[in-house]
């Protein structure tokens, strides 16, 4: 099988989980990644740019099964166009690939950011469209036309499923993912204040095992939500304030001064200086917006299943320390907590 993004958090959990049930994997990785999450796995690797019809189709040749993975995942770009030609135009490569290999199935990873939300408030699921107004940034939109072409594909014949991750914490976060990067600013002291939001936390290799049901047990052309445990940030510090020893923070942000201040760094460093801003206007939108998510239907269809929300926590604490992403004067102030 071949899994492309495989250097990334989630796409290296899904090689890890293919290959301790023996699959042959071909890791597909683009130009220059950091390939580290790879190097005990035993995948046969493979270079090639998702934008590189050529490069693609020949890490796809032979395969019988395909998790398409690779995106660009953050919330800002200099060239925002690079969001379509990757996650765009990449998986239309990927689907092109899949058929002139005559794969069996294509399993290919959306995201829970092209769904809508109840107007109650309630969680959301697989049935939640979006209000196309509010699908805001260059990454929401972008991977919410990739799925459409994977369900166009899947109308014209493919046999092709969908996974959407909720937000995934635990160890490899090399980059680290903006999920990642809430537990590294908390280690690092970078968070003064809170959101009054909510999120749906998920261990990473809980997501990669969801992924392999989704081959087998997946039904043509329907997607599925891969999440854990619904948590408000305020409970998602206070697990890490009980794992690492460290205060939470105490005051709670308004939604305004949020959305504030993601406008004003989106404009002043991301237009005016032309670099990533601390706060990109998309990741203060997303935070200022409770994100519970059901994942009642892979479940009950996939047989998904999820540790406790801590473990994820914990876990992902402990790799960014271990592995010298907590600054030294932090790092001596965590007493670790079973």
């Amino acid at each position: 099988m071949v899994v492309t993004g495989a250097s990334g958090f989630i796409g290296s959990a899904v090689v890890r989980a293919a290959r301790s049930a023996g699959a042959h994997v071909v890791a597909m990785t683009e130009p220059g990644a950091d390939c580290r999450n790879l190097t005990l796995l035993d995948a046969e690797l493979a270079e090639a740019d998702l934008r590189d019809p050529v490069g693609v189709s020949a890490a796809c040749a032979g395969a019988r099964f395909v998790f398409h993975l690779a995106a660009i995942y953050r919330f800002w770009a200099r060239d925002p166009r690079v969001f379509y030609d990757v996650n765009v135009g990449g998986t239309r490569n990927v689907l092109a690939a899949v058929r002139a290999a005559g794969c069996e199935r294509l399993v290919y990873t959306s995201t829970i950011g092209v769904l809508g939300h109840p107007e109650d408030g309630g969680p959301a699921d697989e049935t939640c469209y979006p209000d196309l107004a509010r699908l805001y940034g260059s990454y929401k939109g972008s991977k919410y036309v990739a799925e459409h072409e994977v369900l166009r594909a899947c109308a014209e014949g493919l046999d092709a499923c969908l996974v959407l991750p909720t937000f995934p914490l635990g160890p490899g976060d090399v980059t680290p993912t903006p999920t990642g990067k809430v537990v590294l600013d908390y280690l690092n002291g970078k968070m003064p204040g809170y959101a009054a939001t909510a999120m749906n936390v998920v261990h990473v290799d809980d997501l990669a095992a969801g992924h392999l049901a989704a081959l087998e047990r997946g039904a043509r052309g329907r997607s599925y939500i891969l999440g854990g445990a619904n948590l408000a940030m305020r409970d998602i510090l206070a697990e890490l304030a009980a794992c690492t020893g460290l205060p939470a923070p105490r005051l709670r942000v308004p939604r305004g001064v949020i959305l504030a201040a993601g406008a004003s760094s989106t404009l002043v460093e991301g237009r005016v200086l032309r670099r990533a801003p601390h706060v990109p206007l998309e990741a203060a939108r997303m935070s200022a917006t409770p994100m519970t998510f059901s994942d009642a239907r892979a479940r009950t269809e996939l047989g998904h299943t999820a540790r406790p929300a801590s473990e994820a926590i914990s876990e992902s604490a402990r790799w960014f320390a271990d592995h010298g992403y907590v600054a030294a004067r932090r790092a001596a102030l965590i007493k670790w907590r079973d």
